[in-house]
């Protein structure tokens, strides 16, 4: 038996944050992870680093993770490839572009800094954009970062100030047994501590399920890829107003595209299917002109927790006091994860979460029936 003052289930970057803040707050952590940390949606992930477009409720720990993000190297040991590039979100149609205006509007005073454009603006600025966009609005310092660097070092920064990170350690058993939580894993390891925090990302569900706090999440599986080494011509991150396709390059030149859905290949794995793939390279071509001719060299996908309202989950049970959950994060939770962490540690050390969590909380579930 392990006598720890936290366990964590879930070794993706908000686990993994959490761990890691907890530990510089001198409590003793233990991570577990079934697989290896950051390998399932916090490392596959399209790597943006964006505050614009979120629901204004998670604006306040968005620009509180902008914070964490510019502090990145003294953190973890590594800047994970992450560039403030701006993150540029385009219109194709007028109704879009007014969507833009009416965010822009409405996020005033959350330090996001938006620059609407209209189609003279946006030609004469990113003249790499299709004639297909009407205009857009530009985040200055949003950006993009290597999920596949970033979200492990979170881990392994942990585990540098003391955490204890057990990787390929299935959870099989969490209760409670009046006193403290009690945690057995599939490699025989069992762990006391009296706060539990469910990170489990996509199978975050079964947890709470076990605590009498079922939630009607369901599994989606991202379509991405990347291209070949190209000339540098992207100088910001891109989104379309209306979803359908995500773009950035990288310092190297190679491309990194996303969009749709694809499909699972089990509970662990999934792949993009060609349908995702092929509505990804229409639309790049005609958004991104420079991609006509591009090589696709490697295309993926993983496992992600969609809940109905796209909000995440984030905060105490209302079952079983000690229990933290944090899950449900609809494929955004890396720009935001490490803020979550902070504020997983602020309610374990401080008693209350300095960031207003209110909206995030379960019991917004409490009445829905789950099939």
């Amino acid at each position: 038996m392990i006598e720890v003052d936290a366990v964590i289930i879930g070794g993706g970057i908000v686990g993994a944050s959490a761990a890691l803040f907890l530990s510089q707050a001198g409590r003793r952590v233990a991570l577990l992870e079934r697989d290896f940390c950051g390998s399932h949606s916090s490392g596959v992930n399209y790597g943006g680093v964006r505050r614009q477009g979120r629901p204004l409720s998670q604006l306040p720990l968005s620009q509180r993770a902008h914070e964490i993000w510019h502090q990145l190297p003294q953190l973890i040991g590594i800047d994970g490839e992450y560039r403030r590039s701006g993150h540029l979100k385009l219109a194709r149609s007028a109704g879009d572009l007014q969507a833009l205006h009416d965010y822009a509007v409405a996020s005033q005073g959350f330090g996001l800094d938006l620059q609407l454009l209209d189609r003279t603006a946006l030609r004469a600025r990113f003249p790499w954009v299709g004639a297909v966009a009407v205009g857009a609005s530009l985040c200055p310092d949003d950006g993009h970062a290597n999920p596949r660097l970033v979200s492990p070092a979170f881990a392994q920064a942990a585990r540098r100030q003391g955490a204890q990170v057990h990787e390929q350690c299935t959870v099989s058993t969490a209760m409670h047994d009046g006193q403290r939580f009690v945690v057995h894993t599939a490699t025989g390891l069992t762990f006391h501590a009296p706060w539990l925090l469910n990170c489990a990302g996509a199978w975050a569900s079964q947890f709470a399920a076990q605590f009498g706090e079922a939630v009607p999440m369901h599994a989606g599986h991202p379509a991405m890829l990347v291209t070949e080494p190209l000339p540098l011509v992207m100088d910001a991150s891109t989104g379309v107003e209306g979803g359908g396709i995500y773009a950035r390059q990288v310092s190297r030149g190679n491309c990194v595209l996303g969009g749709g859905q694809g499909f699972a290949l089990d509970a662990a794995r999934a792949r993009p299917g060609q349908n995702a793939v092929l509505a990804i390279l229409r639309q790049a071509v005609e958004l991104y002109p420079f991609l006509e001719g591009a090589q696709a060299i490697r295309t993926w996908s993983g496992t992600e927790g969609y809940l109905p309202d796209r909000q995440p989950v984030i905060g105490h049970s209302s079952t079983q006091p000690g229990l933290l959950h944090a899950f449900g994060f609809a494929g955004a939770g890396f720009q935001i994860g490490p803020a979550v962490g902070q504020a997983l540690t602020e309610i374990i050390c401080s008693g209350a979460s300095t960031t207003p969590l209110d909206a995030f909380s379960i019991t917004r579930f409490h009445s829905i029936s789950v099939a």
